[in-house]
């Protein structure tokens, strides 16, 4: 393993070496959960019906990589969600939801730069679909919550929708998004940045140019070129110049 260097306190490189060019990038790939904002949108669902504690289990054994179907866990996390309300989730995003620190900074230089930015999650769209016209992010795939209609509309059945691209946004599918948005722009997959914090964004961590780990799992960090262990996403911009 190529050895990680710390260049500030909380800011550890491996297998590059800072500063870079972020000109030399036309692309940056978030995900949402714990790297966007602060929190795991699924738990937080969870927690309207009571559920958080089984759900947030789940969540956290998906992320370190403990649980290898992430499709299959996703779908557990889902139906545990049956019967909360659409009225629950915009609480969720009215009270609880914030954006992590150095967020629309970070996506404001990557955009004054010229960049394209996409958000990919496994999350839903529910919340994607409003951060990315909160920060003027320019792709965004994710995954859509079932709503039942007639008399019970606006509660979730627990399930998800298929879409167009598939069934699931999980890692394989971030992969495959970022792939795509970068044949749609004519670029080469160097040019990319991915971040992101949990096992399943270590698919599209590994097609792009340069690898980002936001206060992440620890087999997260051990893989990505850049781990920014504390303070904001801003502090990317440490590294590129």
């Amino acid at each position: 393993m190529t050895q990680a260097t710390e260049i500030e306190s909380g800011l550890v490189l491996q297998g590059i070496t800072a500063p870079l060019k972020l000109s030399d990038f036309k692309l940056i790939a978030f995900d949402m959960d714990s790297t966007l904002i602060n929190i795991e949108c699924v738990d937080e669902i969870a927690d309207a019906a009571g559920r958080k504690a089984e759900v947030a289990a789940i969540t956290e054994a998906a992320m370190r990589g403990e649980i290898t179907d992430y499709k299959d866990s996703l779908r557990k996390r889902v139906a545990l969600l049956k019967g909360v309300t659409v009225a629950h989730m915009e609480e969720v995003y009215t009270r609880r939801l914030q954006l992590n620190p150095g967020a629309a900074e970070l996506v404001a230089a990557c955009k004054a730069a010229g960049m394209k930015v996409l958000l990919v999650s496994g999350g839903f769209t529910f919340f994607t679909d409003r951060i990315r016209d909160r920060l003027g992010i320019d792709f965004a795939r994710s995954n859509v919550l079932e709503v039942e209609a007639g008399p019970t509309c606006g509660v979730l059945t627990g399930r998800m929708v298929d879409q167009p691209w598939g069934d699931i946004c999980d890692g394989n599918e971030k992969r495959r998004t970022l792939l795509e948005v970068v044949t749609l722009l004519g670029i080469d997959p160097k040019q990319t940045i991915a971040m992101g914090d949990g096992a399943n964004d270590l698919p599209m961590m590994g097609v792009a140019g340069l690898s980002v780990a936001y206060h992440a799992k620890p087999a997260v960090r051990e893989k990505a070129n850049v781990a920014i262990n504390s303070g904001g996403l801003d502090r990317l911009l440490s590294v590129l110049r």
